[in-house]
């Protein structure tokens, strides 16, 4: 029998897992369906508690994946099927094709030739990429991807010349042979486009919490320039929205218990860059737990920023400014009114990624995705699977997982 532990999701706490078992001695696999791992952390500008931009936790993780021999990751990659039992388990994993050369030059003048272009869903649509794209500079593994959806003819013309380049590579699946297995699978943002009566999705200037963190980081859509969507202009007067689909029986029926947070980091980014603007958040109820209290202090002390609690109960769009008018209810001074602003966020939560998604994995999911039993199969949910979770409490997961998983192989 095997004594690798299987981790599926290469995000922070999934990282953090399969690290920490790889480096007591045990061989860990690491599946991840995208083209690269770093989950959500790697879209961030910066991220708590040191407000430090992705690459500098990410690329340490990397480098200690690098010089691992026991870790072995695949990307593009899904768990098909999951059987036996705990000590005991094979596992297939269906990986889909990159198309580009393992270890191939620097493809990045081929990909910048190419025609044709498409919403970046790295950038959450507020960017475009080639077909032939790495996500970020610093994107791990540091290859390229070539996606074959809507490719032009002349771009398959150009991309088939390169001998770096297999237009034919084909979909396989493996077999994993593992003892345990540890689910760090992450979330997703929830679709800002449910969220019609606070105009997500139809007004250009009303974005969610993650399309502004792309416009804030310089490796984002606009190099790091925070501006309006319509028109590139820079935004002076700024709404946040908290609980937009959280904490609501319609959409994530929940806390997020990062929103808050989010919402004054950003808060800070937009004062940063544009020391006269004025900033309004529109809140229920501020959650700042634990140290992120001082940082609350810090940012609400701020002259320009307003905290009103009250919620927004509607969105309409000036058509020839550009503006978003939100109708607003004053939960203290019992008054409802309409303000208007240059650019509005949504602070919208996160949604377990295996929610509404294929699970054979053979675990309970409670009605908001989380995922609630597993352990007496030797299956451990760690981060952002199991409950909303910070970055920090994220690893500190991925950690305890990692000691489940390796108590499941050594007690068989």
């Amino acid at each position: 029998m095997s004594n690798a532990i299987l981790v599926v999701g290469g995000g922070f706490s999934g990282l953090t897992a399969a690290l920490e078992a790889a480096e007591v001695g045990y061989d860990v696999f690491i599946v991840e369906k995208s083209p690269f791992l770093g989950g959500r952390v790697a879209q961030l500008n910066k991220y708590f508690p040191k407000l430090c931009p992705p690459s500098c936790g990410l690329e340490i993780q990397f480098q200690r994946i690098k010089k691992n021999p026991r870790i072995k990751f695949f990307t593009q990659a899904t768990v098909a099927s999951v059987k036996g039992n705990a000590g005991n388990y094979t596992v297939g994993v269906r990986l889909e094709p990159r198309h580009t050369a393992p270890n191939s030059a620097d493809l990045g003048l081929l990909a910048s030739s190419l025609e044709g272009e498409t919403d970046s869903e790295f950038e959450f649509g507020m960017g475009k990429r080639k077909a032939l794209y790495l996500s970020a500079p610093f994107a791990f593994p540091s290859r390229y991807v070539l996606d074959k959806t809507d490719l032009g003819k002349a771009d398959q013309i150009k991309l088939a010349k390169s001998a770096f380049i297999s237009l034919n590579e084909e979909p396989k699946t493996i077999e994993l042979s593992v003892a345990s297995i540890v689910l760090a699978t992450g979330w997703k943002p929830y679709d800002v486009t449910n969220l019609t009566n606070l105009g997500a999705g139809d007004i250009p200037n009303c974005i969610s919490n993650m399309q502004l963190e792309r416009l804030a980081s310089p490796h984002g859509p606009t190099s790091g320039a925070i501006q309006r969507p319509s028109d590139g202009e820079a935004p002076r007067k700024i709404a946040f929205v908290q609980c937009a689909g959280s904490r609501d029986e319609n959409h994530l029926n929940f806390c997020s218990y990062i929103c808050c947070m989010a919402s004054l980091k950003q808060a800070a980014y937009v004062r940063e860059q544009y020391p006269n603007a004025e900033i309004t958040i529109y809140y229920i109820d501020l959650r700042t737990p634990g140290r992120y209290e001082n940082f609350r202090n810090k940012v609400v002390n701020d002259s320009r920023i307003r905290l009103v609690k009250g919620k927004v109960a509607g969105v309409e769009a000036d058509e020839i400014t550009g503006d978003v008018i939100l109708e607003v209810e004053d939960a203290v001074k019992g008054t409802k009114r309409k303000v208007r602003h240059d650019l509005v966020v949504l602070a919208t939560g996160m949604q377990p990624s295996l929610s509404g998604e294929d699970n054979p994995f053979g675990v309970t999911l409670d009605a908001d995705g989380f995922i609630v039993d597993g352990e007496e199969k030797g299956i451990f949910a760690a981060g952002c699977a199991k409950q909303p979770l910070d970055v920090m409490r994220s690893a500190q997961s991925g950690t305890s997982a990692a000691m489940k998983a390796i108590q499941t192989v050594r007690g068989r």
